[in-house]
């Protein structure tokens, strides 16, 4: 449980992060170039954390790394950027908040995570009360500014559940199991490592388009100096590290509730440094806002937990024998096949054997994801 409680505090640097940094990109970066403002958010980010790690991409993550380099950072940073003006900021933050529902159904098809009911009642919840909080009053809305922020989800969404899979081995083969190979080559790349790989390929590949697009590089002040310095290390290489780490470590649908502490962020920024005074119906939408992100809390000990098992070398290849069989302990995809046994399916996974009790009818068989 404390450790669950650690990663949730870790992830919710991110969305943090990103809730100040509409502020700081508004007040202090040049609206008139995107693509340069994207690239050199990405890229600066990106040799940093590459600078940290000091690994290159093996395999086959240089292919990995440029796929969600383009999702995660190309395509979506020049995608918020064009909602972000086109759209006013209340409107583009409550369509962003559909991105938990959106990343519940992702990680449902790419990782086999089902919802829950809780998950989903937090996600809805959540997006009612930034509704609540930022919808009304907001002037005309424009057509293209909603279309590009529900890109940004869809393709952000779909780029972090792909980087959960690769990150985590869960990457399944035709028969539904999940290679041993992928999930050590996985563990091989490390969270920070691949953050740095797809932050510096996304910058690579806006830079060129930047230069053929916009021509000459902005002209940079100080103060948009300093604005360029929160935006690449605190918003962007300390955020999409602690972001990917919680998707490594925690539910899909619990992480993306969690991102719904973008928009609150923003409205609290507003109260402090621009001194706006929160109204009743915002410190209702707030109090939603949270009750979805309590909802998604991931649980303590139970039984989907897990309860240790007894190994024990009487059965075949190290397997423990039918009547000693036990809970087998939830690590999601860790699952390859099952030897059927009087009593229980013994199941050999890339942690070592493990056991669980078998199907009342013929039940050797099991699936990933349980």
């Amino acid at each position: 449980m404390e450790a669950n409680t650690r990663w949730v505090a870790v992830t919710a640097v991110a969305p943090v992060a990103w809730g100040a940094n509409y502020f700081v990109t508004q007040a202090f970066l040049p609206a008139d170039h995107p693509l340069y403002g994207a690239a050199l958010r990405a890229l600066p980010a990106g040799l940093v954390l590459l600078a940290l790690c000091r690994r290159r991409p093996r395999g086959a993550w240089w292919g990995r790394s440029a796929v969600l380099g383009l999702l995660n950072v190309s395509v979506f940073f020049v995608l918020v950027f064009a909602a972000s003006q086109l759209l006013p900021t209340s409107v583009a933050a409550t369509v962003m908040a559909v991105s938990p529902l959106v990343m519940l159904l992702a990680a449902w098809v790419l990782v086999a995570e089902r919802p829950g009911a809780a998950h989903l009642a937090g996600a809805a919840i959540g997006l009612g009360g930034v509704c609540l909080m930022l919808l009304g009053g907001a002037g005309g809305i424009s057509v293209p500014g909603i279309l590009a922020s529900a890109a940004a989800v869809v393709v952000s969404s779909f780029g972090h559940i792909l980087t959960k899979r690769w990150n985590t081995g869960g990457e399944r083969t035709a028969d539904g199991a999940t290679g041993a190979a992928d999930a050590a080559g996985a563990a091989d790349a490390g969270v920070l490592a691949s953050t740095a790989w797809q932050l510096t390929a996304g910058g690579l590949l806006l830079l060129p388009v930047a230069v053929a697009v916009e021509g000459a590089p902005p002209p940079v002040s100080p103060s948009s100096f300093l604005a360029f310095c929160y935006v690449g290390l605190v918003a962007t290489a300390l955020a999409f590290a602690a972001w990917f780490a919680g998707l490594r470590r925690l539910p899909a649908g619990t992480v993306g509730l969690i991102g719904l502490l973008n928009p609150v962020t923003g409205v609290l920024l507003g109260t402090v440094v621009v001194g706006e005074v929160l109204t009743g119906r915002q410190l209702g939408g707030l109090a939603l806002v949270l009750a979805g992100v309590a909802l998604g809390r991931p649980g303590g000990k139970g039984r989907r937990a897990g309860r240790p098992h007894r190994r024990d070398t009487a059965g075949p290849g190290g397997a423990p024998r039918a009547d000693d069989c036990a809970v087998g302990s939830r690590q999601p995809r860790a699952f390859r096949w099952t030897v059927p046994t009087r009593r229980c399916s013994v199941v050999p996974g890339s942690a070592g054997w493990r056991s669980r009790p078998a199907a009342p009818r013929g039940g050797g068989a099991d699936h990933p994801g349980s």
